[in-house]
C-alpha cells in the first residue's frame, strides 16, 4: 500500500523578505566598496597627486650623471705632458643579459678578450650592482668596434662606450712625479664615501693614484654634469628632456721642463739612480727623474697580471721605486753644512787646522776612523777639508759639536721632515740623533755614532729632493723656499657679453664666449735661518765654489760658474783596516756614488743634486758630477755666465788643472 507525501507550502513572503535583507546588505557592501574606491581615486589623484606624480616621473624620467673632462697638465714651455684621448670600451649591464656567462664567453671569443679579462669582471660583480655597466674592455680597435656593431644584437646588455682617457705622451719620462690615473678599487670607494664625495664621482671611472695626479686630484677632476631622459619600460632613452654640463677640471701648468727631464735620463742611462733640478730663486723644482721608471699608462687601462709581475721582479731593479724621494746616506755632500755648524757653533774658525795622518782616533779606544786617503792631508783648514773632503777633519768637527748640535742644525736645512712638496710620495729619511736611535732601535746614542755623521754615514739618511732644497737654501743663505710643481692653473670660463652694452635673457644681444683664465700659484715661505755671523754663509759657499773649480773635472770648461760637492756612501760596515773591494762586493752592496751642485755660484738659478747607485768604481765626482753637468748644461744652453771676480776661477789660469784623481769623494 503506497504511502500518502505531504508537500509542503513555500511562505512566498518570507522568501521574498529574506532576499530583499540579504539584496539591501549586498547592496549597502557594494556602495561601501565604491565609496572606498572613489575616496582611495580621490586620493591619489587630488591629495597625493604631486607626491605620485614624482614617482611616476621616476620611472619614465631618469637623471644620468656626466663625467667631466680632466684638467690636462702642461710642462713649464707649454708642451703637454697629460692628456685626454677618445678609446672604446666594451661594457655590459648584467641584469640586461639572459645567460651572462655564456654571452661573456661568445663575445670574447669574437673579440678576442682575454680569460683574464673575463674573470676581473666577474669578480667586479661581486662587489657591484647588477645594474651598473661594469668594463670587460677597453681599447677595442676600430676592427673590434665594427665586428661588435654588426654581431651586437645577438648580445642583450652589451654595449660600446666611447669616453677620453688619460694618456702620458713622454710615458716612463714623468712617472715618477705626474704618477697616473687609474680605476677606482673598492678602497677608493669607502673614501669617497667617507669624504662626502661618492656623488662627484658617479660617472667617473677612474682617479689619480700617484704622484701629482693624486695631490691635485680635486682641481684635476672636475664638477660633475647631469643629464634627464625620459625612458621607456624597456630603460632605453627616448629623448633628452635637460643637460647640465660638466664643468671641466682645471688644467695645471707644471715648473718641470721636459727637456731637462730627456737630459736627466739620458745621463742615468744604464745606472740606478735619481737626479733633482730645483730652482734656488722660487722652489721650482725643474726636474725630478729617477731610473729606471715605468710607464704610467700601463695603468690606467689595467695592468695585467704579467706586466705587474715584471715591475715587482728585483731583477728589474724596482721601477716602481721613485729615488727621488728615497733615503740614501748623504756621504760627503753634507760636509759644507756641517762645517756651517761647527762655525756657527763656535767650536771652529776659517783658520781652525786639524792634523790629517789618516785616521782618527777617540782617546781610550782601539778603533782607527780612516780618512779616505790614506797617507793623510796633513794640516787642513776648512776650506782644504771641504775642497779635498778630508774624513779626519770632519771626525774631529763631529765629535767636537756633539750630536745635539748636529742635529739642532740639519732640521734648519729639512733633513728628518717633508719638504713640502705637492706629491704623495715625500719622505722624511732619518735625520741622526738621540731620540732617532732610540725610537727606532731601542739604543743609546754613543760618541762612535756621532763620529760616523761627521762625514754622512751612520744613522742618517736624505732623499736626493731634500738634499737638494738643503742646498738651495744654503745658496739662498738662509732663505728657504717649498720645492714645488705647480706654477698655474688653468680653466675654462663662460661668460656672457652684452651687444650695445645691454644684456636682455633669451635676446639675440647677447654673445656666449669661453676663455682659458690662468692664475698663478703663490707659495708662502718659511721663516729664514739666521746665522750668528752672515759671513760664515760666504765661507762655506767659496769652499764649495774651488771644490768644483778644482777637483771636478766634469766641469772644467763650463760655460757657467758652479759650485758643488761630491758624497761616497758605503753601504756595508767595514771591519778595522779593511780595504774596500768593488769587484769583490755584490752589486747591492756597492757604493752609492752623490754630487750636489748649483750655479752660477754668485746668483744661483739651479741646484741640482744626483745620486747614482752601486757604482763599481770611483765616487760621487767621477759618476755622479757627469750627471749634474750634462742637466747645467742644457738649462744654461748657450749662455756664458762667469763671475767677474777672477779670483774665484782658478780655471781661468788653467783649464784642464784639476785634479785628475777618481777617489771616493
Amino acid at each position: 500500500m503506497a504511502s500518502n507525501k505531504r508537500v509542503a507550502i513555500r511562505n512566498h513572503s518570507a522568501e521574498a523578505n529574506l532576499f530583499a535583507r540579504r539584496t539591501f546588505i549586498a547592496f549597502i557592501g557594494i556602495l561601501a566598496l565604491l565609496l572606498t574606491l572613489i575616496s582611495n581615486i580621490y586620493d591619489l589623484e587630488i591629495n597625493s597627486y604631486e607626491k605620485y606624480q614624482t614617482r611616476s616621473n621616476s620611472n619614465r624620467i631618469k637623471l644620468l650623471p656626466v663625467a667631466p673632462n680632466r684638467g690636462l697638465i702642461y710642462d713649464r714651455n707649454g708642451i703637454l705632458l697629460a692628456d685626454n684621448k677618445p678609446v672604446y670600451s666594451l661594457e655590459v649591464i648584467a641584469e640586461q643579459t639572459i645567460d651572462l656567462k655564456k654571452h661573456i664567453k661568445e663575445v670574447s671569443e669574437l673579440l678576442d678578450i682575454s680569460e683574464e679579462k673575463q674573470e676581473k669582471l666577474f669578480k667586479a660583480l661581486k662587489s657591484k650592482r647588477r645594474f651598473k655597466p661594469l668594463e670587460l674592455h677597453s681599447r677595442l680597435s676600430a676592427q673590434q668596434v665594427a665586428l661588435f656593431s654588426v654581431n651586437q644584437h645577438k648580445f642583450p646588455g652589451f654595449f660600446i662606450d666611447a669616453r677620453l682617457k688619460r694618456y702620458y705622451p713622454f710615458g716612463d719620462l714623468t712617472t715618477h712625479s705626474l704618477g697616473y690615473v687609474a680605476r677606482i678599487n673598492r678602497k677608493d670607494s669607502i673614501r669617497l664615501a667617507e669624504d662626502n664625495l661618492d656623488e662627484d664621482y658617479a660617472a667617473t671611472r677612474n682617479i689619480g693614484k700617484l704622484g701629482l695626479e693624486k695631490y691635485y686630484e680635486n682641481i684635476l677632476h672636475g664638477t660633475i654634469g647631469h643629464q634627464e631622459v625620459e625612458i621607456n619600460n624597456q630603460g632605453r632613452i627616448i629623448r633628452t628632456l635637460d643637460y647640465a654640463p660638466p664643468i671641466s677640471g682645471k688644467n695645471l701648468t707644471l715648473s718641470i721642463d721636459i727637456e731637462l727631464q730627456m737630459i736627466a735620463k739620458r745621463a742615468l742611462a744604464g745606472k740606478r739612480g735619481a737626479v733633482v733640478a730645483i730652482d734656488p730663486r722660487n722652489g721650482e723644482i725643474l726636474a725630478m727623474y729617477s731610473n729606471p721608471s715605468y710607464d704610467g699608462n700601463l695603468f690606467v687601462h689595467g695592468i695585467s697580471s704579467k706586466n705587474y709581475r715584471k715591475l715587482l721582479n728585483p731583477k728589474n731593479d724596482r721601477p716602481l721605486l721613485n729615488r727621488s724621494v728615497q733615503g740614501y746616506p748623504p756621504a760627503s755632500t753634507v760636509k759644507p753644512l756641517l762645517g756651517l755648524t761647527g762655525l756657527e757653533a763656535g767650536v771652529i774658525t776659517n783658520e781652525s787646522r786639524f792634523y790629517d795622518p789618516g785616521w782618527f782616533q777617540l782617546k781610550g779606544l782601539e778603533r782607527k776612523y780612516r780618512d779616505w786617503w790614506a797617507p793623510g792631508h796633513g794640516w787642513v783648514d776648512l776650506n782644504q777639508a771641504i775642497e779635498h773632503s778630508c774624513n779626519v777633519f770632519f771626525y774631529n768637527l763631529a765629535y767636537q759639536l756633539n750630536i745635539d748640535n748636529i742635529t739642532d742644525m740639519m732640521e734648519k736645512f729639512g733633513f728628518g721632515d717633508l719638504t713640502g712638496v705637492d706629491i704623495w710620495e715625500d719622505k722624511r729619511a732619518i735625520l741622526p740623533g738621540r731620540e732617532t736611535k732610540r725610537s727606532r732601535y731601542n739604543k743609546p746614542w754613543y760618541t762612535g755614532d756621532t763620529i760616523a755623521v761627521g762625514i754622512g754615514q751612520g744613522y742618517w739618511t736624505v732623499t736626493p729632493l731634500q738634499l737638494a732644497q738643503a742646498f738651495s737654501i744654503l745658496a739662498n743663505k738662509g732663505d728657504i723656499k717649498i720645492p714645488h710643481f705647480l706654477r698655474a692653473t688653468a680653466e675654462l670660463v663662460v661668460e656672457e657679453v652684452a651687444i650695445n652694452d645691454e644684456i636682455i635673457s633669451g635676446e639675440s644681444d647677447v654673445n656666449i664666449i669661453s676663455k682659458m683664465v690662468t692664475k698663478m700659484t703663490d707659495y708662502d715661505d718659511k721663516p729664514p735661518i739666521i746665522l750668528k755671523n752672515n759671513k760664515h754663509w760666504n765661507l762655506v759657499l767659496d769652499a764649495m765654489h774651488n771644490t768644483a773649480q778644482k777637483k771636478y773635472p766634469a766641469f772644467q770648461g763650463a760655460r757657467y760658474d758652479a759650485a758643488g760637492k761630491s758624497g761616497t756612501a758605503q753601504l756595508i760596515a767595514k771591519k778595522q783596516d779593511e780595504k774596500y773591494d768593488a769587484e769583490a762586493t755584490k752589486e747591492k752592496q756597492r757604493n752609492n756614488a752623490m754630487f750636489v751642485a748649483f750655479a752660477p755660484y754668485e746668483n744661483p738659478e739651479i741646484v741640482v743634486a744626483v745620486v747614482v747607485e752601486n757604482v763599481l768604481e770611483g765616487g760621487g765626482g767621477f759618476n755622479a758630477a757627469p750627471v749634474a753637468r750634462q742637466v747645467m748644461d742644457q738649462y744654461f744652453g748657450d749662455r756664458v755666465i762667469i763671475s767677474t771676480d777672477k779670483s774665484k776661477h782658478p780655471q781661468h789660469n788653467n783649464v784642464y788643472g784639476a785634479d785628475k784623481k777618481t777617489g771616493r769623494n
